[in-house]
């Protein structure tokens, strides 16, 4: 069917396409300098017809798709020209040249007729120019601008470059992450909408970085400021679904507030992973490569979205105020909480046996996350941060599992709760001494507390010859206890030196301090409610890991012609030590090079190459030398005598934008190697393992890479995604080496409807293809997915979403195969200047009852079924204030 449908588009776009005429050319200044992004403007005689706009390309073409025999004014502007109409007959295909003077008038008179200015690293649109009062939230406005692009997790790029921080009015939108401001801004408040290039929110540092930093500023309306608007929403659904929300905003000069809250049981995940990930605090990206924030462990909180039953409740308040002319004040609090149930089938191959299994789960997790900033600005050459965050998460986690190994069951119960604080303070200073000398630094201490508590029960015995259990007992009852504290102070200076603008020279000086506590007590509860403690078993760990890291970086920087070429090496000098139930104490220097090189071909045609040679370190768990359980099949023991890691990593990269061609393209290509690495070792009885870690030699070789590849043809626009993962590594199981490889390929291809007033239609193609490889088998899976998106605004006030899938999963290596089918639609009504808005919202509209996948491990080899939430049939109510 997807074949039909691709192909029936195909022809579909080319015979609408034949009733259109194509008009290009170049714009170019008094001297035949390309002028790129100037503004050509096309307006037919007949008003009724719509604007078409495009801008020129680095080399100065534009490209415009008009209707054929229309009658049109073609406008051509550019900040500090004199503009050019010019009249074309669209009859046939034409190519026109234009050349701009250069005007003596007012700028300002310009530039307020110009839909698109750019100023040096700043683009400015007027959105006015390209909306036409159907859009509903700042993401539909977005997808409208040239060369502007929203992804569905809410991530926008602009000529194929990634935004990475999000503004209103100057600034920060909950910390500058996308998402929740695409998601959640009305569209009937946006203004302008800038975007500004190599962004650091530190001006006199931009051209000091390498990060390649993107902002994108939303301007409000006039209107918009001084009040509150926004919008909020209503549903109710079939078998007591329900959905609420409300998008809350005031805007004055001196004085912003954002809320933002929903509750449902749809499965609707208003804050998932990769937004936690985004507020897990940060610093300036000067300092990008001496800092890796992990932003406590509460990766339990993120649960799946593919679950049995959901509950969600989500709030979130930014709050910004300008004290005075030199000191802002903002802060953040979000809070989330899930109650989710899920039900997952797996078959797990592991080397000589296979095992069957069963898990139901309930999870409640809960999440808050305060955020307050200081930013002081005493003058225009130094600027001082003080960012304070706090987050703490309280999980619970209830699961039964049954075990099926050769017709031998097994049921065990799991208990599990996670509390965890984390609190990061840093102080940052930035200053300007003068053209040539610029200096930073930074204070930062992190504070991570992690208390987990497990419970497991069950009626026969586990871990035999592993753990020292009474296995007497009517009911075996294993309790632990596993804490961990890290406390991590970090203190860097850098000291910029501008020979001239063409060479750098940049020194970094810094220590980095981690303490590390690591405790766990296992133990079992008898019938008669005393305990037998297993430290008589060599269990129980009490360690304390300290490391200091203190280097010493140099790097030199030189910009010619078209490259930018950045070279240097960090000098480390790694002391830890191990006390309490070990006393061991070690030093090393590490010399640690790498190198940047940017190819610069124009603005929209980049290559980057860059090499490091990386070391880390394990945590305080790989080193603690007694035992541990960490499941109710695996028991684990460290190794005090674990070093650094080492490892190469190369990365190529390409990237390749053209309004005029209608091409986007980005390539990359990913290597890494170990030198030396820790990795897991394995002793397996039956379902039973032993695992601990060792150092081993060349121990893995990774290679990935991926090419995206968009072109527009007429009124279709051609998607081709293509990716590759192939590893290499060594694993030990039963005192055995053997080489085990993974690898990877996957391929998308789709084709998307661009035509005026029809329905924008996505049909494609997606393929992944996993094939795993060990010394005794070789396992093979193959996903295939076609899938559809319509997205229709017709008559007056009306907008239709519908997105299809059909998953077709075989695992080639036992003959399995599952299709399923899943589906959702949005039908929506918002009648012309009324606040009200009416939707109908299906989800899994197939009734699908479950999703299949696989995955892979150093030593299991998992297919899993995914049950999932039924259908959901919502009718809900929105008005806009």
């Amino acid at each position: 069917m997807t074949k039909n449908l691709l192909i029936f588009f195909m022809f579909f776009g080319f015979s609408i396409s034949a009733q259109k005429t194509t008009l290009s050319g170049t714009v170019k200044d008094s001297l035949q300098n390309p002028l790129s992004y100037a503004n050509v403007i096309a307006k037919p005689k007949d008003v009724s017809r719509n604007l078409q706009f495009a801008i020129t390309d680095n080399e100065g073409y534009y490209k415009l798709i008009l209707q054929e025999g229309d009658t049109i004014t073609i406008s051509i502007s550019y900040l500090g020209y004199k503009p050019i109409d010019y009249t074309f007959i669209a009859l046939k295909s034409a190519t026109k040249n234009f050349t701009l003077q250069q005007s003596s008038e007012q700028l300002e008179e310009v530039i307020i007729e110009m839909p698109v200015t750019v100023r040096g690293d700043t683009t400015i649109y007027k959105t006015s120019k390209f909306i036409n009062g159907t859009e509903r939230k700042l993401k539909n406005v977005l997808k409208k601008l040239p060369g502007v692009e929203v992804d569905k997790n809410g991530g926008v790029t602009v000529q194929g470059k990634k935004v990475t921080t999000m503004l209103v009015d100057g600034k920060k939108f909950f910390g500058g992450g996308s998402k929740l401001a695409v998601e959640n801004i009305p569209a009937n408040a946006i203004g302008n909408v800038e975007v500004i290039d190599n962004y650091n929110e530190v001006a006199f540092l931009k051209g000091l970085t390498d990060s390649d930093e993107m902002a994108m500023n939303i301007k409000l309306k006039e209107d918009k400021k001084r009040f509150v608007f926004g919008d909020v929403e209503a549903g109710k659904g079939n078998k007591d679904f329900y959905k609420t929300s409300a998008n809350l905003f005031y805007y004055s000069p001196k004085t912003n507030v954002n809320f933002i809250g929903n509750i449902n049981n749809i499965g609707e995940k208003t804050f998932t992973f990769k937004d936690y990930m985004s507020f897990s605090g940060g610093v300036n990206a000067i300092f990008s490569g001496n800092f890796n924030f992990k932003g406590g462990d509460f990766s339990q909180f993120m649960e799946s979205n593919d679950v049995l039953s959901s509950k969600q409740k989500f709030g979130a308040l930014n709050i910004t105020k300008v004290a005075t002319s030199k000191l802002d004040v903002s802060g953040y609090a979000i809070f989330s909480n899930s109650n989710t149930s899920s039900f997952v089938e797996n078959v797990n191959e592991y080397t000589t046996f296979t095992e069957q299994r069963t898990n139901t789960t309930t999870a409640d997790n809960l999440l808050g996350i305060g955020n307050l900033n200081v930013e002081y600005t005493p003058n225009t050459k130094e600027k001082w941060y003080v960012r304070s965050q706090v987050k703490r998460t309280n999980n619970t986690n209830n699961n039964s599992l049954v075990s099926l190994i050769n017709a031998n069951t097994n049921t065990i119960a799991t208990d599990r709760n996670l509390t965890a604080t984390y609190i990061n303070q840093n102080i940052e200073w930035h200053k300007r001494q003068n053209d040539k000398h610029t200096f930073s630094s930074v204070f930062s201490y992190v504070f991570d507390k992690n208390n987990n508590e497990a419970f497991w029960q069950t009626q026969n015995p586990i871990l035999q010859g592993l753990i020292p259990t009474d296995n007497s007992q009517d009911i075996l009852r294993i309790h632990q206890l596993k804490d961990t504290q890290e406390q991590n102070i970090d203190a860097i200076f850098k000291h910029f030196w501008e020979i001239n603008n063409s060479n750098h020279i940049y020194t970094t000086v810094g220590n980095k301090f981690l303490s590390e506590d690591f405790l766990t007590d296992d133990s079992q509860t008898l019938d008669d409610g005393s305990i037998n403690n297993f430290a008589i078993g060599g269990f129980g760990n009490d360690l304390n890991f300290k490391l200091n890291d203190l280097f010493l970086g140099m790097h030199y920087k030189f910009r010619t012609g078209i490259f930018t070429v950045k070279q240097g090496v960090e000098l480390h000098n790694y002391n830890w030590n191990l006390a309490n139930q070990t006393n061991l104490e070690n030093n090393k220097w590490v010399v640690l090079p790498d190198f940047l090189a940017n190819i610069e071909f124009n603005k929209s045609k980049k290559l980057q190459l860059n090499y490091n040679l990386k070391t880390s370190f394990s945590d305080a768990s790989k080193f603690a030398n007694r035992y541990y359980l960490q499941s109710y099949n695996s028991v684990f023991k460290g190794n005090e005598t674990l070093e650094n890691n080492l490892y190469h990593a190369a990365r190529a990269y390409f990237s390749r934008f053209s309004l005029y061609r209608g091409i986007m393209l980005f390539a990359n290509l990913n290597y890494n190697k170990q030198i030396k690495g820790v990795r897991s070792t394995v002793d397996f009885n039956d379902v039973n393992q032993f695992l601990t870690v060792k150092m081993f030699e060349n121990p893995s070789e990774d290679w990935r890479g991926n090419i995206h590849l968009e072109k527009t043809i007429k009124d279709l626009k051609y998607k081709f995604d293509v990716g590759f993962n192939n590893s290499t590594y060594i694993q030990e199981i039963n005192n055995t080496n053997q080489t085990n490889t993974n690898n990877g390929y996957d391929y998308e291809f789709a084709i998307e409807t661009l035509f005026k007033n029809f329905p924008t239609i996505e049909v494609g193609l997606k393929t992944d293809i996993g094939k795993f490889t060990s010394s005794l088998n070789t396992s093979k899976f193959v996903t295939t997915e076609p899938f559809v998106t319509i997205d229709y605004d017709f008559l007056k006030g009306f907008i239709f979403n519908f997105d299809y899938k059909q998953s077709n999963y075989q695992n080639k290596t036992l003959g399995q195969k599952n299709v399923y089918e899943i589906a959702n639609a949005t039908l929506s009504y918002k009648k012309e200047n009324s606040a009200w808005t009416y939707k109908i919202t299906a989800q899994n509209m197939f009734n699908a009852q479950f999703k299949q996948s696989n995955s892979f491990s150093d030593y299991l080899i998992s297919d899993s079924k995914t049950f999932i939430l039924p259908r959901v049939v919502l009718f809900s109510i929105g008005f806009n204030l």
